[in-house]
């Protein structure tokens, strides 16, 4: 097509920091409306590349691709398909939204947005990027940005909490580092991920490591370098600190854009390009999204601050995506080639990066309100706030509702897909992390009636209710997890085709494989 969407997506923002870099630095006002213009733009991009999205078909569309190295076979390609696009439509949205929460930032708003919308064109440009030297370019520009926003911008130990995520992120960023050099002269010196999932797993196969397959040595690199990003424990302990330590925007874009980077990672690259390593390690995953889902839920069940509960349970919900992503195997041979199972599996993890994206979007922005008015987050701190909070209320309750997974809403049916897909061939661990949605109830519910029933605490008589700004921040949020919660069908079959197309990927080679 002769349509230029996706290059608008990636350099709207930058145009945004040009712009800004010749506003005075006093003109705060200019500054966050140039800010709001750029990502409304690409918000507008997003909406009319969805609707020229073909969702009866599993390949990429929208494609472009030019020369940019071309010594090295290094080209500027971007494409989007079933997989990225639900990624690629969220990104800008929860953008544009973060803009409006950043609104009250008063210092160094210059150096502060600037820094958003570069992290914005990375983010973006990772979900589009089928070059592999270019999604590794933009995976590492996100890591900049990240690490400026919360380390001068965050809170009391923001210094700290930077550091650990920068730390944690770069160890990832020289694994994969390694696995793309590995595929990069096994398989013909090209760094195209389209040619890559052709000839990869044909490249690789036979090929031996110290005695051990190289499929498994590249598999298990790749996997930890994104395993960080979602996060899987044990490699989550940076996350709960980081969203502590953020400013309210970054946390929103922490947990609505950055840790589905790692999903998507892994079934853009593990899944598409060694498929035969998934029969191997899909096990492991669902029992790892076992343990994200108790672990989790545990740790949030735990929590006095209201925003670190809302970090952890991010981890408990990202391990759905998990078991759902596990569900693959179902299709195989081996497993009675319930190629139904898989489809619902693997289209539910997708459901829920995009369905946590917003969900957990909405909590942080509400953490971020109640915080701005009185000054702290503990959750026993509060009492009573909805006789002097009505509006805030109801809108938190749609959040916390949707959160512990209540019909109707977003989350429950991309958490009960995971777990219709999972059944067959993860029984066990699908009953165990059933208990997860308990969990779930018992921490939002608990957070819920401590700060919002009882006796109003005499130190908040005075506490303004939710603002308009504020409300326009979180209320889209709030109707796209009703709309798909009641009506996901359109959304889903977005998705369905090119998920086909990875479990065919994965069940063709898988059932070949015999890795040493």
């Amino acid at each position: 097509m002769d349509t230029m969407y996706l290059s608008w997506l990636v350099w709207l923002p930058v145009a945004g920091m040009v712009v800004i870099a010749f506003i005075p630095r006093d003109k705060t006002e200019i500054i966050k409306t140039v800010a709001a213009v750029a990502t409304g733009l690409q918000v507008w991009v997003a909406i009319l590349l969805w609707l020229d999205f073909d969702s009866a078909s599993g390949t990429i569309q929208f494609a472009e691709k030019l020369a940019w190295i071309p010594s090295f076979n290094i080209f500027y390609h971007l494409g989007v398909d079933g997989l990225s696009l639900p990624m690629v439509m969220l990104t800008p949205i929860l953008s544009f939204l973060a803009v409006f929460v950043s609104w009250k930032t008063d210092r160094a708003v210059k150096g502060y947005f600037t820094l958003f919308l570069l992290l914005d064109t990375g983010m973006i440009g990772v979900f589009l990027a089928l070059d592999f030297f270019l999604f590794y370019v933009f995976w590492e520009v996100m890591l900049l940005p990240m690490y400026f926003l919360i380390g001068i911008w965050g809170g009391p130990k923001r210094e700290y909490a930077a550091i650990k995520f920068f730390l944690f992120t770069l160890f990832g960023s020289v694994l994969m580092l390694v696995a793309i050099l590995a595929l990069y002269f096994y398989c013909g010196q090209t760094f195209d991920m389209l040619v890559l999932i052709d000839t990869a797993p044909m490249a690789l196969d036979g090929v031996l490591w110290w005695g051990i397959s190289a499929i498994k040595v590249i598999w298990i690199l790749l996997f930890i370098g994104f395993a960080i990003k979602v996060p899987v424990f044990p490699f989550h302990t940076w996350l709960p600190l980081a969203h502590v330590e953020a400013p309210t925007a970054i946390s929103v874009i922490l947990a609505g854009v950055l840790l589905k980077l790692g999903v998507y990672g892994l079934l853009r690259v593990n899944y598409g390009m060694l498929p035969d390593g998934v029969m191997w390690f899909a096990g492991a995953i669902a029992f790892l999204g076992l343990v994200n889902v108790i672990w989790g839920g545990l740790c949030a069940l735990a929590q006095t601050d209201l925003k670190k509960l809302v970090a952890y349970s991010s981890i408990n919900h990202m391990g759905y995506a998990l078991i759902g992503m596990a569900a693959v195997i179902a299709a195989s041979s081996a497993n009675g080639s319930n190629f139904g199972a898989a489809e619902a599996g693997l289209t539910g993890a997708v459901f829920q990066m995009f369905n946590h994206g917003t969900i957990s979007a909405m909590l942080f922005i509400l953490v971020g309100v109640i915080y701005d008015r009185a000054h702290h987050r503990d959750i026993n701190g509060f009492g009573g706030l909805a006789k002097q909070m009505p509006i805030f209320t109801a809108v938190a309750g749609v959040a916390f509702f949707a959160g512990l997974g209540l019909p109707g809403m977003s989350g429950f049916v991309s958490e009960f897909m995971c777990f219709v897909g999972a059944f067959p061939v993860f029984r066990t661990i699908v009953i165990i992390s059933a208990f997860g949605i308990l969990l779930n109830a018992a921490y939002f519910l608990w957070a819920f009636q401590r700060i919002f029933f009882g006796e109003l605490n005499e130190k908040y008589t005075k506490l303004p209710d939710i603002n308009g700004r504020e409300l326009f921040a979180v209320i889209p949020l709030a109707v796209i997890t009703i709309l798909l919660g009641v009506y996901p069908g359109p959304f889903l079959d977005m998705i369905k085709e090119t998920m086909t197309v990875i479990i065919d990927q994965v069940v063709i080679w898988g059932d070949m494989a015999v890795l040493p």
